[in-house]
Formats: C-alpha cells, structure tokens, sequence
C-alpha cells in the first residue's frame, strides 16, 4: 500500500484527542493570522489598484501605508477578519474527515490530499466570504473614491443630520452593503472565491506531502521530520499559488468593486492590463504565504503531535 511506503507517516484523524486538537488549534490559527494579516492587505490593494496608481510594488506599499497610516493602517479591518477563526476550524474538521472517509475507497494519499482539501475549501470558503467582503473593504478605505463603492461615515455628524452616529467601522460597511445590495453583497464574488481558493486548496495537500516525501528520501534519517515538512509548506504554497492567482486578482475586484460577472472582469482586466495584469499581487501573495506555510505547517504538525493519544505518542517522531 503507498500509505505504508512512506518516509513520513502522516497522523490522521482517528489518531486525535479531539480537545487537546481544538482548543490548541484556536490559538494558532489567531497567531498565525495577526502574523501575516498585513501582507493579505497589501496584496489586496495591489490588485484592486489601477496600473501603479498608488503602489509600485510590494515593498513600496509596505513603506506608503507604514508613513501614512502607521502600523494600525496594515491592520485595518483585522478585527472582523478574526471571526474567519470560525472557518479555521471548519476548515480543518472538513479535512479531517473527508480524508477519514475517502480512505476507505483510495489508498491514494495524492487523491485523498486532493479530494479533502477542495472540500474543506468549499465549507470554509461558504463562511469567510462575507468576512471578507466586509474585511476587503475596510482595507481599501483612504485610497480613493475609486476603489471602493462604500466609505465609512465621519466621525463627527452635524446636530440636524437624522442619522445617528454609527458606532463601529465594521457595522458602518455592513449597513452600506446591505442597504445596496442585500443579503447577496455578502456573498459578491462567492463563484470567484470558489474558483480560488478549491484549486489552491485541492492543491496545496498534494505538492505539500509530495514535496515533503521527496525531501525525506534525500535527508539523512536523522532529519527531523518537522524541518522538512516547514519546508515543503512553503514550496506547496508557492506552486499553488502561482497556478491560482488569475482567479485570485479577478476575486478581489469582483468583491471590491461590485462586479457581478467573473467573466466580464476576467476580460475587462485583459484589456486593460495585459497578461501581466494576472500576476499583480503574487508576489505579495507568495510573501505572505511562505511564513503563514511555514507557521501553519509547523503549528499544525506541531499540534497534531501535541494532541495524540496518549498510547500513539511513541510511534510518532519530531
């Protein structure tokens, strides 16, 4: 069996103390997020962005927002972005037991990787999608009346307005959005979010345990198995992204904009930009997901091991 071929065994689900599993999960998964978070902003604003109408590149936009709007500027919109905790753990649960359930029709761990992660994209995916939309566009406040259809209200509103001051950015958007849009603005750019983040998914599992395993074989037997595996995360994630971040650019500018059709954005971004307009933000992409592989791939594995059954314990090594 290919399962029994391998250098790295793999800790499934059955494997798991399940409290042990979810209350650790929580905490790394809020790290992980306040970790990377700034870098998820900046790819945002460089592909809703026209050309290079307010950043040349990454860096740059790092510098620009740190000037302008300080440290608290990269983290805007970071708040409601944290109920995305929510479908982590969706995320992970779905994995878990997809891959539990092909198992008993695949050996394949290749398959299972595949079939497991593009179903735990689609669950979570169902959930983060309003964050987001909500998320993106608390990002792109400050940056033009261009870039985003909603503004947040001034602080201080006149005695005789009849509109009572709106206590929180987050619910100042939401109420914009549903009163433009309803319930279905929540979910603008849902099919390109799909189209995303299912392949990215479906992805990322194969070519990290493929990478993983290739290493292993190449790596003295000594080798700690985490050190190999934060280093097939990182590969994994530039593979998949690099394959994925057309549809990732068309996304952005489905859920900031207010375009219905995916394909008409598709289009409309060729004819503007080129080719090269489907490569804006991958290297903010890439960036960002080499240390966010790195940590979940390390807090993952981590806790998995941290939350075996106590008999299992000694047939798992670091």
């Amino acid at each position: 069996m290919m399962q029994q071929k391998r250098n790295i065994r793999i800790i499934e689900w059955e494997d798991l103390d399940k409290r042990k599993f979810y209350s650790l999960g929580v905490f790394m998964t809020l790290t992980t997020r306040a970790t990377v978070y700034p870098f998820t902003l900046i790819r945002t604003r460089l592909q809703v962005q026209k050309g290079k109408s307010l950043y040349n590149g990454t860096f740059d936009a790092f510098c620009k927002i740190l000037k302008v709007e300080g440290v608290r500027g990269l983290y805007r919109g970071f708040m409601v972005n944290t109920f995305t905790l929510i479908s982590g753990q969706a995320y992970i649960t779905t994995y878990e037991l997809v891959r539990k359930y092909v198992s008993h029709y695949s050996s394949s761990n290749t398959f299972k990787s595949l079939v497991a992660g593009g179903s735990a994209s689609l669950v979570a995916q169902s959930i983060t999608v309003p964050i987001d939309v909500v998320s993106q566009h608390l990002m792109m406040q400050g940056q033009g009346e261009h870039f985003t259809r909603f503004k947040l209200k001034p602080k201080i509103v006149m005695a005789t307005s009849k509109h009572k001051v709106t206590f929180g950015q987050t619910k100042d958007i939401m109420v914009q959005i549903f009163a433009a849009d309803g319930f279905r603005g929540f979910y603008r750019g849902y099919v390109a979010s799909l189209l995303t983040y299912i392949p990215n998914s479906a992805l990322w599992w194969p070519f990290y345990h493929f990478y993983a395993e290739q290493m292993s074989s190449l790596a003295p037997s000594n080798c700690p198995h985490l050190l190999l595996q934060a280093v097939a995360g990182p590969m994994a994630a530039a593979t998949a992204s690099t394959i994925t971040n057309p549809m990732d650019v068309v996304r952005a500018r489905v859920q900031v904009e207010g375009r219905s059709s995916v394909i008409e954005t598709f289009k409309q971004l060729l004819a503007e930009e080129g080719m090269w307009g489907l490569t804006k933000g991958l290297s903010a992409r890439i960036i960002s997901s080499t240390p966010t592989s790195i940590l979940i791939v390390v807090g993952y594995e981590t806790l998995k091991r941290l939350s075996l059954r106590p008999e299992l314990v000694h047939t798992r090594h670091w």
